[in-house]
Parts: C-alpha cells; sequence; structure tokens
C-alpha cells in the first residue's frame, strides 16, 4: 500500500505497474473536491500520450496497480 498526505497529490508523479498503451508515467494534474472540500478524485495525466482521466484518488494507494513517482 502506497502512503501519502492527500493534500500533497497535486502535481505528484506516479508509474503504472501495468502498463497500457505506453501510458506507464502519470502525473496528476487537478484534484475534484466535494463541497466541503474533500477530495473526491483526481484527474491524471499521462505524460506520452497527454491524454487525461478522471480517477478515485483511493486507486493510487494500490500498490500493485500503482508506484509512487516515476520508475
Amino acid at each position: 500500500m502506497n502512503k501519502f498526505n492527500p493534500m500533497k497529490l497535486m502535481l505528484s508523479k506516479w508509474t503504472a505497474v501495468q502498463p497500457k498503451n505506453r501510458e506507464k508515467h502519470f502525473i496528476v494534474t487537478e484534484l475534484i473536491r466535494d463541497e466541503q472540500e474533500n477530495i473526491i478524485a483526481c484527474q491524471i495525466e499521462a505524460v506520452v500520450t497527454g491524454k487525461s482521466s478522471t480517477i478515485d484518488w483511493v486507486m493510487l494507494k494500490d500498490s500493485r496497480i500503482w508506484s509512487m513517482g516515476w520508475n
């Protein structure tokens, strides 16, 4: 399990453990918050392709899917 402070997610770097479509390295470009300012999701952008997707930020804690930093 990856441990991190969710308030420091913005612009953090992540590596997909099982890359798809040459998309291995990602950067968090936006934090999506609810009315109480709690983070509910984040937008990640693939470095190589520039493709953006929105994921549940809790998924980044799963070390079977994501690795912290660019490995």
